[in-house]
């Protein structure tokens, strides 16, 4: 597979979830689930222009590219010139709404002096292993890629004018295409289309459709052709005007957070907007998983992939959903996932597919077990809703007494419990964002038991038990704050370092004020601290690395979490100007639609690697609520 790094633009529904590249280019396509799978390897589109070779749509010297979505929706526009033959093409992709088929609509509008004979190309190649071998096959003026579990259908309304099944890559480039096969060993196919003749100043329209077929549901031989057509008889502008009223209502129904001067804060906008719009893009539906983002590395070239859940990073976003009265969201996901992906012993493992399923990973980090009961506690602070505290105790009451075993083996120096990794799983060891959320469950649970007492009022017996976890977790509480003050101070720095393993300063170390609350922002080794950290960490655009010498990704790129999360510090700490410099800088470095990325090149200040990180845009809209509740904004 040729690399695709970069996720300019995300469209999709509740099922499904489509990238694009900003030439408009066809990326990536899940279905059912915002992570698995994926299907295309290449998809691309073309036109012949009467003896022409194909001019790639999405790549032609020739082509001059402008992009936008349509305004409040997940409607992605990519207007197209050819310049050479002075040939317009309006690219409209969208997700249906209550059909779970994408759309791709294109408009020629012929400029030129010439009449053009157009010729509509599609190439697809689809993934395929030795487990479930795809093959082509061309049925009912229909491209369908089949393998044992599922077909991908790409038609259209139009008649297919020629096909190929096999090694149509080597000879697309001419723009035409043949095989007398219908069906083949292929996992690449092509079709065209013949528009006919486009006069001077007249358009003509294809609409292309893209639908994944399960075949444990619908049979591909008997009954699939019924289920094409049935989609073909749908009228595309009627389901197009549904996705536009869909996500215009859902954007109106979500932005809780009122901004008090809005044409003064366009940027704020964007994102925010933004937001709103990707977020239940990246929720598996079924369970409540949340994804971390679009994946952007399947052969794992440069990282460990990222399409999958951290419960770490899903209390931060699950926070910004019930800011954004997502809370049916945030309650299937402590509710729901959760629950499913704990284990036995009260912990839970490093990540998760969303659907549950345990993922590829290396170690555990503890973060994500305390993550989860501060987290229950946080969303109960929304809501109010003492059945939810009631509902997920006995899943946090287990993740306590993980968390005890874990926190006796390390205050008493035993070390029989395999080591941690950090929160970026770069390294192994004990470390004070990791400490720091515990301090925050224990906190947390201690406040849940207050709150669920009332409930158990005629069970004796759970009372005391509940009575006696709070008074256990007291003096753990003041125990762990003694650890952390005096274990992760270093005296020759005179700051706190991140791990007992190393000296270095890292940005997490700011979760134990700001999220955790283990330290006040004023006390005077917390200052001594950040002045370290700006003078360490702060790059000289004015955001924040991760920590001292971090060469992930060629290092010394910004984060935009890290620069949020030094906004939080300063709010707390109430300087509100330098507050505004942090959140300033993550406005100035989102993508043209307003989409946040991992990182940030410090050279062009665009984002980089991970555009759309769930994680970026969740501690956005935490950060953005804190300012508005403080009338900064």
């Amino acid at each position: 597979m040729e690399q695709k790094y970069y996720n300019d633009a995300i469209i999709g529904n509740k099922n499904m979830v489509v990238s694009f590249s900003k030439k408009g280019e066809l990326l990536r396509l899940f279905h059912k689930a915002p992570d698995y799978k994926q299907f295309f390897e290449t998809f691309h589109t073309g036109v012949k222009v009467n003896d022409s070779a194909i001019i790639y749509l999405h790549d032609d010297v020739n082509n001059v590219y402008k992009q936008y979505y349509e305004k409040d929706t997940n409607i992605l526009i990519t207007e197209i010139l050819n310049t050479y033959f002075n040939l317009n093409i309006i690219q409209t992709d969208f997700v249906m709404i209550k059909e779970n088929v994408l759309v791709k609509k294109y408009k020629f509008i012929n400029n030129s002096s010439i009449d053009m004979d157009l010729n509509f190309l599609v190439y697809s190649k689809v993934f395929s292993n030795v487990n479930n071998d795809t093959s082509g096959y061309i049925k009912n003026d229909t491209m369908l890629q089949y393998n044992h579990d599922f077909t991908v259908c790409t038609f259209s309304k139009d008649k297919i004018s020629s096909h190929q099944i096999n090694d149509v890559s080597g000879n697309i480039s001419s723009g035409v295409i043949g095989s007398k096969d219908y069906i083949g060993m292929s996992r690449d196919s092509g079709i065209s289309y013949n528009l006919g003749f486009l006069k001077p100043g007249e358009e003509k329209e294809i609409c292309i459709y893209i639908y994944i077929n399960d075949n444990n549901e619908i049979c591909l031989l008997n009954n699939l052709d019924n289920e094409l057509n049935r989609i073909r008889k749908l009228g595309i502008e009627k389901e197009l005007e549904d996705v536009r009223k869909y996500w215009k209502k859902y954007l109106k129904d979500h932005k809780k957070i009122i901004l008090k001067n809005s044409e003064a804060n366009d940027k704020i906008e964007k994102i925010y907007n933004r937001t709103i719009l990707l977020m239940p893009l990246l929720v598996n539906k079924e369970t409540g998983g949340i994804s971390a983002g679009v994946e952007v590395d399947e052969y794992k070239s440069m990282c460990g992939r990222y399409l999958y859940c951290w419960l770490r990073d899903a209390v931060y976003i699950t926070e910004a959903l019930d800011i954004l009265k997502m809370e049916d969201i945030t309650n299937k996901f402590y509710k729901k996932f959760c629950k499913m992906t704990q284990s036995k012993n009260g912990m839970w493992e490093q990540r998760f597919f969303t659907d549950g399923r345990l993922a590829p990973a290396w170690g555990y980090q503890i973060d994500e077990t305390a993550s989860v009961i501060y987290g229950v506690y946080r969303h109960y602070i929304y809501t109010k809703d003492k059945e939810f505290l009631k509902s997920t105790l006995k899943m946090c009451e287990d993740a306590v007494k993980f968390l005890e075993k874990y926190v006796d083996d390390i205050i008493n120096e035993k070390y029989k419990m395999p080591k941690s990794y950090d929160l970026w799983e770069n390294h192994e060891g004990v470390f004070l964002y990791s400490m720091s959320a515990i301090y925050g469950a224990y906190i947390a649970k201690i406040e849940i038991n207050k709150e669920v007492e009332e409930l158990f009022v005629n069970n004796r017996l759970k009372i005391e038990q509940i009575k006696k976890e709070s008074e256990i977790l007291q003096k753990r509480v003041i125990e762990l704050k003694e650890f952390i003050t005096k274990r992760f101070f270093n005296e020759e720095k005179q700051t706190y370092v991140r791990s007992l393993e190393e000296d270095r300063l890292d940005i997490s170390i700011v979760g134990a004020i700001t999220t955790f609350n283990v330290f006040s922002p004023k006390e005077k080794k917390i200052l001594n601290t950040i002045e370290k950290i700006n003078m360490t960490l702060r790059t000289y655009t004015g955001g924040y690395i991760r920590y001292e010498n971090d060469t992930y990704m060629n290092g010394y790129n910004p984060w935009p979490i890290a620069s949020l999360w030094m906004a939080s510090y300063y709010l707390d700490l109430g300087d509100n100007k330098k507050a505004m410099e942090c959140f300033d800088f993550v406005l100035n470095t989102c993508n043209e639609y307003g989409l946040l990325g991992e990182q940030v090149d410090n050279q062009t200040m665009k984002p980089m690697w991970v555009i759309g990180l769930t994680w970026s845009h969740a501690m956005f809209v935490n950060i953005l609520n804190k300012l508005a509740n403080k009338g900064l904004i």
